[in-house]
């Protein structure tokens, strides 16, 4: 840490800001927004801010992460207590929020997670799914979220979005992303239901968890989280967990983690599905295309953060590698939207 901070953050300022003294760490992992560990006036806190340069529009909006995550807070879905939302970027660069700590562990790596054993794996497996399944019966309007989002064309919109954020994050010619999401496009399906509160990227290591996996103790990075079609989170698991954490990962397996998915020890994907739908109570139906959706968001972020990367604006190491996610993730999902065209 330099005298001002660690990067991305200034001491002096955030201090001014807050009134009191505060010392802060740069919590590691992270590859998309920053998270550090903030000690003021005896608290643990966490600040939370959108990542160095080349930020992609409305992927790093902090006052939604911030107002999602309070509007939760009287919902089974457990997320840490939100403290302040700074919409001033002249403090410390950027917006940010606070919130409080919250103990336990976030599992990255095998390392971690092999301890569990395959029954306590199963569990926390388990009641990670049973988790996503209370998020997505959560009533919007109940909770004064009724105007998160437009669930209306919401699968449309999402590639056409991502389609945008990859315009803007080339460094490469990508023939493949381009098949990937044309194909999507013509092929979009018809949601199941009317619209949920979706994380967005909802996953076991962006879950705090008891050191044991007992238990979640809290959700975290919902910088995409929006109104629109919940099978949106359950492809883009399916594309962590069976895709970058199974056989599947090629070049880009233990990228994001080494510690999820059936390569480390974890049920298969399916068994998760079978616990989402018995929590839930609904019959999801194929998810071919919400998985190959999954594999095309994943090849844009990766390429997003490997432009950043490889303009000098990320924060730690290991970037590099995400230069090899955007091969396998797009001959993964366009294997998946055959079955959706045959």
């Amino acid at each position: 840490m330099t005298e001002e901070g660690p990067a991305g953050l200034d001491l002096r300022s955030l201090s001014g800001y807050l009134g009191t003294p505060v010392s802060a760490t740069l919590i590691p992992g992270g590859r998309s927004n920053l998270t550090y560990h903030v000690v003021a006036a005896g608290e643990d806190l966490v600040l939370r801010r959108p990542p160095l340069g080349h930020v992609l529009a409305t992927a790093h909006d902090m006052g939604r992460e911030f107002r999602v995550i309070s509007a939760l807070a009287s919902t089974p879905v457990p997320v840490p207590e939100t403290i302040r939302f700074c919409p001033d970027e002249t403090v410390i660069g950027a917006p940010f929020y606070l919130m409080r700590r919250v103990d336990g562990a976030v599992f990255r790596s095998h390392t971690q997670t092999d301890p569990l054993g395959a029954e306590r794996r199963r569990d926390l497996a388990f009641a990670m799914m049973d988790t996503l399944a209370a998020l997505h019966t959560v009533k919007p309007d109940e909770v004064g979220l009724g105007d998160f989002g437009h669930p209306d064309g919401f699968l449309a919109r999402q590639v056409r979005r991502w389609s945008g954020q990859l315009d803007k994050s080339r460094s490469r010619p990508l023939p493949d992303v381009d098949a990937l999401r044309d194909r999507l496009a013509a092929t979009i399906p018809e949601p199941i239901g009317p619209g949920a509160i979706v994380h967005g990227d909802y996953r076991l290591d962006n879950l705090i968890v008891a050191p044991d996996g007992s238990a979640i103790h809290a959700v975290l990075d919902w910088e995409m989280a929006t109104l629109g079609d919940p099978l949106t989170d359950l492809g883009l698991l399916l594309t962590y967990w069976d895709v970058l954490g199974g056989a599947a990962a090629a070049g880009a397996a233990g990228v994001v983690s080494d510690g999820i998915g059936p390569r480390a020890g974890f049920p298969i994907g399916a068994d998760l599905i079978d616990r989402y739908v018995a929590a839930g109570g609904v019959d999801v139906g194929p998810l071919d295309w919400h998985v190959a959706l999954g594999c095309f968001k994943l090849a844009v972020i990766a390429e997003g953060i490997y432009y950043r990367f490889t303009l000098g604006q990320t924060v730690g190491e290991g970037f590099e590698r995400f230069a090899d996610m955007a091969a396998p993730l797009t001959a993964h999902g366009l294997a998946a939207l055959a079955s959706v065209e045959g």
